[in-house]
């Protein structure tokens, strides 16, 4: 910057200062160069009386890739107030701004520009109007775009794509990849990645081996290549076979990696975690660390859940203690939530409170994990204060997960009344529509309060098919209170559903046991060996520090 600044006073001192062609090399040197400066382009810009359409450009398009949509878009409303008429090339960095804020009100503003301007059939216009309402998640306006940009643009066919991945619709993604084929359009390596990404996330691995098949005949296969890999790619093959439960195939690719970036190392140990193999995910964590490879946030929230369900306090306080050092921010609400869930989850509620504590947002997710946590452990009462305490910021709106944790701190305090409350405010006030959980936390209870009628009267007036749980909790119910006639209204109901469960077979042969009926508990015992149901071995586990 120091030698262009010197030719810029050179350019004062001399007549060349009235030319517009070198101060616009000179505001392109600040905006494309990496030596450049956008400020000093600024400064620049602002000396000129009459900018050309060229220059306006040059702007909009350095705040836009220098990270500043907004400025961009405040040269782009200048531009227009000054009466000058943007061109083909003014539009696509303006609508890009639009999608970096997701400023959907700005690019209708652009987009009804660009039908009076007449550049509503450019293809870069178009792709780019096509970019910005599917980055504002309108996908229907996008599709309308879409219809009128020729076919041939493989770039419009993978916008539209990422753009249905990024909006949670994989499976209208790989539709759309699969109409592309049959327009003859070839697909590139960014159509590619988000078509396996769209395979991953939708779990579809027949479609991912045939997307991996195509790659493989268009010669560009990352573990195909010696040379010239794409890290990027070959990452979103990883990734598809680790996401359907193909972990063999996708730990041979992992092996195959000639570079392994962070996100190959995440996806491996999330779908380790994912598929409840949690000694693998701490084994490839270990790993991933003695290679030199630092983990960051997405790393942190694996290892964290499978400390939570191995019951590894020790391990978590660690990784806990290694993010505070390595100056992770622990107020993300995503950390945080992790770090409670682990501490919970291990026993250390004092841990998990010390966390809910520090936290001055919180989400419904956090204020869920806390109320979840102290249930679990018995703590009904505090729960449901936490719970109080929640509903009193009209912000937050509980979701089902958390009326989950509501009716469980209820059944394990043995609030039968206030569990209805919770349960048909759920429905009245929130609209939350009551799934299996929420209708076995209520059976339970009133099982266990001796309630059968009510408990009976729930179960055939549920939305959904009762399924083992409900029979088991109806029948735990029956061994406290010795209900016969119950237990056996419930016993034909057992070979409906699930019958290889040990846990409610068991459990009715008990009952029978503490009747003294020795011919049913002989029945029940011989149902199970004739149907080769076990009883589930308990196990223990023991953290060595």
């Amino acid at each position: 910057m120091s030698e262009l600044k010197k030719l810029h006073a050179l350019i004062i001192t001399t007549p060349t200062i009235k030319s517009i062609v070198p101060l616009s090399k000179l505001i392109d040197f600040c905006v494309d160069s990496e030596f450049g400066d956008i400020n000093y382009a600024g400064l620049v810009f602002r000396q000129i009386d009459v900018p050309s359409v060229y220059i306006w450009n040059s702007m909009i398009r350095g705040f836009v890739n220098g990270h500043n949509p907004r400025m961009s878009m405040l040269v782009y409303r200048q531009m227009i107030e000054d009466g000058y008429s943007p061109d083909h090339f003014t539009f696509p960095f303006a609508l890009k701004a639009c999608c970096l804020i997701a400023d959907q009100d700005c690019g209708k503003c652009i987009h009804s520009c660009v039908v009076k301007s007449g550049f509503e059939a450019d293809a870069y216009t178009a792709t780019g109007l096509l970019h910005m309402y599917v980055s504002c998640a309108d996908m229907k306006s996008g599709l309308k775009v879409f219809d009128n940009i020729p076919k041939w643009n493989v770039v419009a066919w993978t916008c539209l794509i990422a753009g249905f991945v990024n909006n949670n619709q994989p499976n209208e993604a790989l539709k759309v990849f699969e109409d592309m084929s049959h327009w003859g359009v070839e697909p590139n390596e960014i159509t590619m990645v988000n078509a396996l990404i769209a395979c991953a996330r939708s779990r579809d691995i027949d479609s991912g081996r045939r997307i991996h098949q195509l790659i493989r005949k268009a010669g560009y296969d990352p573990f195909m290549s010696t040379s010239n890999s794409n890290i990027i790619l070959a990452t979103a093959i990883l990734e598809m076979y680790a996401k359907c439960g193909s972990l063999k195939i996708a730990r041979d690719l992992f092996k195959k990696m000639p570079k392994r970036n962070i996100v190959a190392w995440n996806s491996m140990i999330n779908a380790y975690n994912q598929y409840e193999r949690h000694q693998e995910a701490l084994d490839l964590f270990f790993d991933m660390w003695t290679s030199g490879v630092y983990p960051d946030k997405a790393t942190f929230l694996s290892v964290l859940s499978v400390c939570a369900h191995l019951c590894a306090l020790t391990l978590g306080q660690a990784v806990h203690a290694y993010m505070l050092k390595a100056d992770f921010i622990t107020t993300d609400i995503a950390l945080a939530t992790a770090l409670l869930d682990m501490y919970a989850k291990t026993g250390e509620l004092g841990g998990a409170q010390k966390i809910f504590s520090s936290l001055q947002k919180k989400d419904v997710v956090i204020w869920t994990s806390m109320i979840n946590g102290l249930a679990m452990h018995g703590r009904g009462n505090e729960a449901l204060s936490i719970f109080q305490r929640m509903q009193k910021d009209s912000s937050l709106v509980p979701d089902h997960i958390t009326y989950i944790g509501v009716l469980f701190a209820c059944s394990h305090v043995g609030l039968v009344e206030e569990a209805q409350k919770h349960f048909r405010q759920m429905t009245e006030i929130y609209g939350i529509v009551p799934e299996r959980e929420h209708y076995g936390c209520m059976v339970d209870l009133l099982s266990r309060a001796g309630r059968f009628i009510e408990a009976e009267r729930l179960v055939e007036t549920m939305s959904v098919q009762p399924n083992i749980a409900i029979w088991g909790a109806l029948l735990n119910g029956c061994q406290i209170h010795e209900n016969l006639f119950v237990a056996n209204q419930v016993k034909p109901r057992l070979t409906e559903l699930e019958p290889g469960q040990s846990g409610v077979h068991v459990l009715l042969s008990n009952i029978y046991a503490t009747a003294a009926m020795w011919e049913e508990v002989k029945v029940t015992r011989k149902v199970m060996k004739h149907r080769r149901i076990t009883k589930t071995i308990g196990h223990s586990s023991l953290e060595i520090i």
